[in-house]
């Protein structure tokens, strides 16, 4: 993560995997490294998100995970919860953000809580 944007700047708090004292740590507390298929054989529901100009948090973290949790999870005949990205464009880290994006984003976020949970519509 150090050499994206202002990742070393993380690396007195969490470490840096050039050190090999460190790397082991890391990769200890990685959540991409620590994907496991449960032992209720299912994942939850996973909604991540991000944006396509974060300057924080690379997208390419995101999308590498979301990848190998899909690829994993994606060969268990048991596994029926959604496991989803969302990927805010023209966006960065979050602060800023104009209502539309906030709406369109509280939208995205309801209702995948409505299917994860599966929710129905009384009247």
């Amino acid at each position: 993560f150090h050499k994206f944007t202002i990742g070393y700047a993380w690396t007195s708090n969490y470490g840096c995997s050039d050190v090999k004292d460190e790397f082991q740590n890391l990769l200890n507390i990685s959540p991409l490294h620590n994907i496991r298929l449960p032992s209720s054989g299912t994942y939850p529901s996973v909604l991540l998100m991000t944006a396509d100009h974060d300057d924080r948090v690379v997208p390419s973290h995101s999308l590498k995970y979301i990848a190998t949790l899909q690829e994993i999870m994606g060969k268990v005949e048991t596994q029926k919860n959604p496991l989803m990205i969302r990927v805010e464009t023209k966006a960065g880290h979050g602060a800023g953000k104009p209502t539309s994006k906030s709406i369109e984003e509280y939208t995205d976020m309801f209702s995948f809580l409505v299917r994860a949970l599966n929710m129905e519509y009384r009247k």
